[in-house]
């Protein structure tokens, strides 16, 4: 699906990332100082973490968290948090996560056609590539229907082999620090460094933006004006 950069929503704005664009993903609460802080150093973006319940856990992304990274001039993508390693996906399992996802996603106010990521990793060693599609999939759905764009983190023990990836319907992949399959004929929009430490006070995972193979890039919020 590509991307439309004239999409525009209040209280922010979408657009496609640039590639080769800084940023980081972090499992702590941003003020907007901390986020201004990130900006001034050349970072563009970061991206924090939902629940895999139906409400907010403390410390996950929220919509007052949302306005202030965005005032303090940081774009913002949401993914949501994984299972502890060794889960067992299923159909009915992706269908309850992403329904949470996207619910929160709304309820932060994140605008349609921004990626809201899904964190594909610690997949049981036992479980089947069938199981594995089918949560993914299902996962899918019940984000796109939101009107999101659902995106893929591949992390280590993902489950699924390139093609296997390549044959979800994801259009935007993100790559971990971790050694993962490539996907053939489009590659990743997102590059997890591996690097990691502490940076204005926050634990954080250096990420970059890349422009895949196919042209396609990540769909970022980002202030209006």
């Amino acid at each position: 699906m590509p991307v439309n950069p004239s999409l525009t929503t209040s209280p922010g704005t979408v657009q496609p990332a640039p590639g080769n664009s800084l940023g980081f993903d972090a499992d702590s609460i941003i003020s907007q100082g901390t986020a201004q802080a990130f900006a001034s150093q050349g970072y563009r973006f970061c991206v924090r973490y939902l629940s895999l319940q139906a409400s907010t856990a403390p410390g996950d992304l929220t919509a007052a968290e949302a306005q202030g990274i965005l005032a303090g001039g940081l774009a913002l993508m949401p993914v949501q948090h994984v299972l502890e390693p060794g889960w067992s996906p299923t159909a009915q399992l992706g269908e309850e996560h992403g329904a949470n996802a996207a619910a929160q996603a709304l309820a932060i106010g994140v605008p349609p056609q921004v990626n809201v990521w899904l964190d594909l990793e610690g997949v049981n060693a036992g479980a089947a590539p069938q199981d594995v599609i089918a949560y993914c999939t299902s996962w899918f759905q019940e984000v796109s229907v939101k009107g999101y764009l659902p995106g893929l983190y591949v992390g280590a023990n993902c489950g699924l082999d390139g093609q296997q990836l390549y044959d979800l319907p994801f259009q935007h992949y993100w790559h971990s620090e971790s050694t993962v399959p490539a996907i053939p004929g489009r590659g990743y929009q997102m590059m997890q460094k591996p690097q990691s430490g502490t940076v204005n006070g926050l634990s954080i995972d250096v990420d970059t933006t890349m422009v895949d193979e196919l042209g396609g890039v990540p769909q970022w919020w980002v202030r209006a004006g």
